[in-house]
């Protein structure tokens, strides 16, 4: 039986096929980690799934922080930035370094992006929960508010309604699920910057806690959408609006749920 013989032609292209997806691979990589880089504030180990749950960044190190830790830190840092009006006690923090909390306390100096950054977690057993609160949130969003109320004095909030919104906020907003609270930072100044700054930062902490689902602030945002990135840049439809940018308030919105309204959640 004659034996064909494999052509080399075939051997080349072959080659030159393997070589060419081989350079795209590369070529993809390089343009994601550049994109990553370019729209994150935290560089990448704290970022990426294999790096700590939660991360400071000092300006020259990472200072990685279990879910715990990043709980007790950004509690403590709302009670040292209330003074005598905060509503708790501060709780230990002696395992945290002095650098983070101060850090932490005093909020990120302008343009050096937030502090604290966590990865992001979607609970897929949440259940879309439709019917609205008195107040115009759902219960998930209403047990949020009332944790921020009870870790914080006198908050400015507002993005809710009595029975809902359907007009005044942009296309498939969650303000009009009765998901959504923005947490008010008036005028626009740095000290309401850094205020909002230790409000966020407590908000990425317990993200879990309260089934977070977005935070957006000072031109940052930060999702469940994108779980290994951290925070990110945040481009408002218009660059010269502060309310657009969330210069003025802390949006928060809760994670909707997937399943029927029926099955509670």
């Amino acid at each position: 039986m004659a034996h064909r013989t494999a052509r080399p032609e075939r051997h080349g292209r072959g080659a030159l096929a393997a070589v060419a997806v081989v350079v795209v691979l590369v070529v993809v990589a390089v343009l994601s980690v550049r994109w990553v880089v370019r729209n994150t504030d935290v560089p990448l180990p704290v970022s990426m799934p294999w790096g700590p749950e939660c991360a400071v960044w000092t300006g020259q190190e990472h200072v990685r922080l279990d879910r715990d830790q990043a709980r007790r830190a950004t509690t403590a840092a709302a009670v040292a930035a209330q003074g005598d009006a905060a509503p708790i006690g501060s709780p230990d923090t002696s395992d945290i370094p002095d650098e983070v909390m101060t850090l932490l306390e005093e909020g990120p100096e302008e343009d050096a992006g937030p502090s604290l950054s966590c990865r992001s977690t979607k609970n897929p057993d949440l259940r879309v929960q439709e019917e609205l609160e008195p107040s115009g949130l759902t219960a998930r969003a209403q047990r949020l508010k009332d944790g921020m109320d009870e870790h914080f004095a006198e908050l400015s909030t507002g993005g809710y309604h009595p029975g809902g919104f359907d007009t005044g906020h942009g296309e498939d907003s969650a303000h009009y699920d009765g998901r959504a609270i923005d947490v008010f930072y008036r005028p626009v100044n740095e000290e309401n910057r850094r205020a909002g700054w230790v409000m966020a930062h407590w908000l990425i902490a317990h993200a879990p806690d309260y089934a977070i689902d977005v935070i957006i602030f000072d031109d940052r945002i930060w999702s469940t959408s994108y779980p290994s990135l951290g925070w990110r840049r945040y481009e408002a439809d218009d660059p010269d609006n502060e309310i657009l940018r969330h210069l003025d308030h802390v949006h928060v919105d809760v994670q909707e749920g997937r399943g029927s309204a029926e099955a509670g959640g």
